[in-house]
């Protein structure tokens, strides 16, 4: 039997070496780690295919005797005598392997020694027995992998987080919600890039350097690596922006890329130093249809995937069916803070007041902008709870996004936050190359002064704008956040496969 089967506690240095002595004793019958078996059939494609139990009775399987090859991990073995159940675990879910002694022959007796963990294959007929699960008659039986190492307890899992995080390959064994929520993500993925690609959007996908000569789009602290063959230093990009805008100028008027960012920074339930965006770039759109495309994605994708735009995140009821509200930042933050009249916004002395009063910190480097955003950022971002829109973002803390025609000091950007979190970012784009010119001087100026988020000076994307850009609109997508938002995920860790940990001691 499974050591698992029993309830007090074992030693598990013990099973290890228990479990190496079958390996060597495999290894001397020249049959360990055998590939040569060929799977035909999914666990959960059959337990979807019968689901029915009223058509698909017990006689009706039997009567059809339709053979199957299946393989996966023993999570469940019961003994009794010459009758044994398994529970065999695939990448799609389980099924019963019903063996029988008389069936399967001679390697009853090894079966009886394998241990939960092990991989096994099985062949036989398909049946259902007495209490109506749908399991496998096994006629051939074949341990393929021979684990070495047990299994957490079945009752309790992985209760230590670090431990789920450190040991993924262990978590996505035991713990049904992690494989859910990691087989959403991959679904999520898939169902937006086909409704980028489809007809009327027609986006193409596209791929762009990850490492950087110059560290650009985004106001970000970058990763340095060093090429050897150069002796030159690189940076991990920290944003794709500035290459796909180079792709729109040379006539692809519609791009994405679905992307693995680098950003030298904090890690939180929100941040991870590595993480995955959606950017795209369209052509003769402005900031308004950009909005109008994000919230249709989103929307979209929560109805084709979980089937519902009605969401929980993180104790919060969320729906993304209804329109989203679109909020200037500046109506924001008076709304929030009554104390703040509307002709102090943009007065930097009045605002610095304002926000040492909230206890924000001020900078000399600050302009109102800057400041509007602090204040911001303070009193009302953890307020937004439906999906919101908030809009007109000031020029200083833009710096690629196009300045409104009207109201000066103000782009045309908006952000998307949902239960206080930022999901999307996104502006009718800068295509005047005098007016980047001086923003990119304002940002090495930002640098120089001690601000390492500030961006570098890119003479090469400078003329790429003098080639000419389109009018365009541009977003970014946090795909680790809308993760979280449609997983119910508290944490960025538990829809990162592998999130960033320190190394173990």
């Amino acid at each position: 039997m499974s050591e698992t089967i029993d309830t007090q506690p074992v030693d598990e240095n013990k099973l290890i070496a228990e479990r190496r002595e079958k390996l060597t004793a495999l290894r001397g019958q020249g049959i360990a780690f055998p590939n040569d078996f060929k799977v035909d059939s999914f666990a959960g494609d059959l337990q979807d295919e019968y689901a029915d139990k009223d058509t698909y009775t017990a006689e009706v399987i039997e009567a059809a005797q339709r053979r199957v090859k299946v393989a996966g991990r023993i999570v469940l073995k019961r003994v009794q005598g010459k009758v044994s159940f398994v529970q065999m675990q695939d990448m799609t879910g389980r099924i019963q392997l019903f063996i029988h002694a008389g069936t399967v022959g001679d390697v009853y007796e090894a079966f009886k020694g394998w241990d939960m963990g092990d991989i096994v294959g099985a062949e036989g007929v398909l049946m259902r027995t007495k209490t109506g699960e749908l399991s496998v008659k096994v006629d051939g039986l074949r341990l393929l992998t021979k684990s070495l190492r047990p299994l957490p307890d079945k009752h309790h899992g992985m209760a230590d987080v670090e431990q789920r995080y450190r040991q993924r390959y262990v978590d996505l064994i035991v713990t049904e919600e992690a494989r859910r929520t990691f087989m959403l993500r991959s679904r999520i993925i898939g169902f937006i890039r086909h409704w980028l690609e489809a007809a009327p959007r027609r986006f193409m996908e596209v791929e762009t350097p990850m490492m950087h000569v110059i560290p650009g789009g985004a106001t970000a602290k970058p990763f340095i690596t060093h090429h050897n063959a150069l002796d030159i230093d690189l940076y991990l990009r920290v944003a794709p922006e500035l290459y796909l805008k180079r792709l729109v100028v040379g006539g692809f008027d519609r791009v994405y890329e679905i992307n693995r960012n680098f950003r030298n920074e904090g890690v939180s339930t929100r941040h991870n130093p590595e993480f995955t965006m959606l950017e795209l770039y369209q052509a003769y759109a402005t900031y308004n249809e950009i909005m109008d495309l994000t919230e249709s994605v989103i929307r979209d994708t929560a109805q084709h995937v979980l089937g519902t735009t009605k969401l929980e995140w993180d104790g919060a009821q969320i729906d993304v069916g209804p329109a989203f509200r679109r909020w200037t930042m500046e109506d924001a933050v008076l709304e929030h803070n009554p104390e703040i009249r509307r002709e102090e916004l943009r007065d930097r002395a009045a605002m610095a007041a304002h926000a040492k009063r909230l206890g924000v910190q001020v900078k000399d480097g600050y302009g109102w902008g800057k400041l509007l955003l602090e204040i911001f950022e303070k009193t009302v971002e953890h307020t937004l709870i439906q999906p919101t829109f908030i809009t007109q973002h000031p020029v200083e803390v833009s710096p690629l996004a196009r300045e409104n025609d009207t109201d000066k000091g103000i782009t045309d950007r908006f952000e998307l936050f949902v239960n206080g979190k930022e999901i999307a970012n996104g502006f009718s784009e800068l295509n005047d190359p005098e007016d980047q010119t001086a923003r990119f001087q304002a940002q090495v100026d930002a640098k120089d002064a001690g601000d390492d988020e500030a961006m570098h000076f890119d003479a090469d994307y400078i003329r790429a704008l003098e080639v000419g850009l389109p009018p365009t609109g541009g977003l970014g997508i946090g795909i680790d956040r809308l993760v979280m938002l449609l997983t119910n995920s508290a944490s960025i860790r538990d829809v990162l496969l592998f999130p960033y940990m320190r190394p173990e001691a």
